[in-house]
């Protein structure tokens, strides 16, 4: 028996569906609303989801963000009257099951229901075994999304194609799904695609025979040789030379390649993982990128995101190498003041996570001996950027045209400021210490609670 869940503010859509999944022995759970919803799929174990888009309280693609949240995510099938293009397509790259237009005829809602749950018990049944994520850090959606990712790809020896701004942890991503893999045991070799010579490119990668060029004393083995029974890593692949991608081409395809001054063939089983900060598909129009070794490389793709999508966990990467530097210099764990954690959450990070660490590691150098990190420990160029940006919004807040009411109004970013210290003390009244229904409540994790509570000044009421 499967435990289905029916989210559309039609009641007569609702018992509908609620007596076709009965009758195929299935439980089932109603909501009317985005609210009740997101409150269904907290309380329940669910299996499936029919889900309308169209809702009194917003749009039903949005809740899709705590679908995937779930340890389990549950297969969803969008049922809606307001067939939507674009909505469509946002709910594919979201991962639903099926998107069905209304009315559609029962036998096709029950066909695929049958295969939404066929799927999943399958998925289920194979499920992959625990990974080994250290050094992959956060609690944000988009974590767990590569998460995902790097189970998929663990599990297979596709090639990979890591996409991400500099400093996101590309290299760290792949050496993680090398560790997950059955190449665990081989080596992990890094090509730094943006450091190799044209004239050096192919002896490094393949090697050379002794005597193929003046300094050639001896024989020697090139990376892709050194790979052979692991993962072979292209560092910034989108630098490698037009001539060097038509070589690698064959290569990737063959599994074979001559060292440089050799007339013997020689074979490596190596398992590719490429990472870029670029996008490749633009250099393939511009003619930059070979199409053809574009199309070879990009078999699973992972997109890691920029530190400033996933706010969330800047806190909580920031106090991981702060801990981390403390053992490793056998010291008290040094804690976060107020005004350091909310410097961190106002800056924007365009290095990501390596700027974030550079940043804190900086902060614990200046606090020497002190127990707690101020902002005043921060680089001076970060605190200036924050400072900066804080006088703009001022400025702009000053600067607003009237309303219609004849009174200016803040900014966007400051109207969202007050809404959400607001919301925080409105929460801590209904619900005091009680941890758990904060969380369920606010949706968030208990790491960023806290974040968001420091960065307002808040604290949690007395016992």
């Amino acid at each position: 028996m499967a435990v289905v869940l029916i989210v559309d503010d039609d009641i007569q859509v609702r018992e509908t569906l609620d007596s076709l999944a009965r009758r195929m022995g299935h439980q089932c759970f109603h909501a009317a609303t985005l609210a009740e919803g997101r409150q269904a799929l907290q309380d329940h174990p669910v299996d499936v989801v029919f889900l309308d888009v169209c809702l009194p309280d917003g749009n039903g693609l949005d809740i899709l963000a705590h679908v995937r949240a779930a340890s389990q995510p549950p297969e969803v099938i969008i049922l809606t009257g307001q067939g939507d293009p674009d909505g469509a397509e946002l709910a594919i790259q979201s991962g639903v099951w099926d998107y069905l237009i209304k009315p559609s005829p029962l036998k096709q809602i029950r066909l695929s229901l049958n295969r939404a749950l066929a799927y999943r018990e399958e998925k289920i049944a194979k499920a992959a075994p625990q990974l080994d994520l250290s050094g992959l850090v956060g609690e944000s959606l988009l974590v767990r999304e590569s998460c995902a990712c790097v189970a998929q790809a663990s599990r297979t020896d596709a090639t990979v194609l890591i996409t991400g701004e500099t400093g996101t942890g590309k290299e760290l991503l792949a050496r993680i799904i090398h560790r997950n893999s059955l190449r665990a045991s081989g080596q992990f070799v890094v090509v730094d695609c943006a450091a190799l010579t044209e004239t050096l490119l192919e002896s490094i990668l393949f090697g050379h025979a002794k005597g193929a060029f003046t300094g050639a004393e001896r024989d020697r083995v090139g990376l892709v040789q050194l790979a052979d029974k692991g993962t072979l890593f292209l560092d910034e692949i989108g630098e490698l030379p037009l001539s060097a991608q038509k070589v690698f081409l064959r290569v990737l395809q063959e599994r074979t390649f001559r060292p440089v001054g050799s007339t013997q063939e020689m074979r490596s089983d190596f398992r590719l993982i490429c990472a870029t900060n670029r996008n490749l598909e633009t250099m393939v129009a511009r003619g930059q990128f070979r199409q053809d070794l574009f199309y070879r490389i990009n078999t699973v793709h992972v997109s890691l995101p920029p530190l400033r999508h996933r706010g969330e966990d800047v806190i909580i990467l920031a106090q991981y190498h702060l801990e981390r530097l403390c053992r490793q210099r056998n010291i008290p764990v040094k804690t976060m003041d107020a005004s350091f954690v909310d410097m961190l959450l106002r800056y924007d990070w365009p290095g990501n996570v390596r700027e974030l660490f550079n940043t804190v590691e900086q902060s614990f150098v200046m606090a020497g001996a002190e127990s707690v990190v101020y902002a005043r420990h921060l680089p001076a160029a970060v605190r200036i950027r924050v400072t900066r940006s804080r006088i703009q919004e001022r400025a702009a807040e000053e600067d607003a045209p009237p309303s219609r009411t004849g009174q200016g109004l803040p900014s966007l970013r400051e109207w969202k400021r007050r809404a959400e210290r607001d919301y925080l003390v409105r929460l801590l009244e209904a619900h005091g210490r009680d941890i758990g229904r904060l969380q369920a409540v606010s949706g968030l994790s208990r790491s960023h609670l806290y974040a968001v509570l420091k960065k307002h000044n808040l604290d949690l009421p007395p016992a």
